[in-house]
């Protein structure tokens, strides 16, 4: 709400420019129907019926005369639609912009918009993958477009995001394959995570869901080689213990030992502390 809260701000300093460069008492009487409805639209937004104003905007961009106005009119409904969560209507309207008007000021801001409105319909990661493909793929094209700028900044961080639910959804299916025992498409979604979102929080989960499977299936050296991994870079994290303990027998013995010795350090500590506060 706060981001669409910035985004209406930005949308009315975009376009304010239009009724101060056209006064509308000066517009032939063709064009005063069209500059009417506009107002109207504006209005509207400003009180917060974005659903009415959408279809305003919309209404006035088809007859007004200047073409700057016609394509910030298509915008200003496009942005409306995405006010009120009306992804679909809000990409539709800012592709046709994009058609009408490829050489609009505003198309960075219109690209963007579709970005953020394909980036709201991600759903969780147990759904089909293809919506945070698609909205990843259109995202990385804006940023390589335009990697100079606030927009493409805060779709950086987006982008992130999505890396680390593809990189779940892949986990999940991964997890399922190995409920049922089909060890080699666990291994293939688990190989994904570690070759294409090795930058994920996912990362250690599937490199040591990879030893579980290596150590079940027999191949211990391809477990041991795999924890290896895991513990140079997280050696402090708990996938790479459960996997240290997997692979040692001694594991839990090691321990336990650890804990019993800390025991007697720590009432070898109160005996001596004991025996400073009676000697003196």
């Amino acid at each position: 709400m706060f981001q669409k809260l910035i985004l209406f701000v930005l949308i009315i300093f975009i376009f304010s420019g239009c009724a101060k460069k056209e006064d509308l008492s000066v517009k032939p009487p063709d064009a005063k129907e069209s500059y009417k409805i506009y107002d109207e639209a504006m209005k509207a937004m400003n009180e917060g019926d974005f659903f009415f104003a959408a279809k305003k905007f919309s209404e006035a961009e088809k007859i007004l005369p200047v073409v700057e106005h016609s394509a910030k009119a298509l915008l200003m409904s496009s942005y409306c639609f995405y006010s009120i969560n009306f992804h679909d209507e809000t990409i539709s309207s800012l592709e046709n912009f994009l058609r009408k008007y490829p050489a609009d000021k505003n198309i960075q801001y219109a690209s963007y918009l579709i970005a953020l409105s394909n980036y709201e319909q991600i759903l969780d990661e147990k759904k089909d993958l293809k919506p945070l493909l698609k909205t990843k793929k259109i995202i990385e094209d804006y940023i390589k477009k335009y990697p100079d700028t606030d927009y493409s900044l805060d779709l950086k961080f987006k982008l992130g995001l999505i890396q680390n639910q593809l990189a779940a959804k892949e986990i999940y299916i991964a997890k399922y394959y190995i409920k049922i025992q089909k060890w080699i498409p666990a291994i293939n979604r688990l190989k994904i995570v570690i070759n294409e979102y090795d930058e994920t929080i996912f990362i250690e989960e599937a490199l040591h869901r990879l030893v579980e499977i290596y150590y079940n299936i027999g191949l211990i050296s391809e477990a041991e080689k795999t924890a290896k991994i895991l513990g140079y870079n997280y050696n402090s994290s708990k996938w790479y213990e459960n996997s240290y303990a997997l692979l040692n027998k001694d594991y839990k013995k090691e321990q336990l030992q650890m804990k019993k010795n800390l025991k007697k350090e720590e009432r070898g500590l109160v005996g001596k502390t004991i025996d400073k506060i009676l000697n003196k």
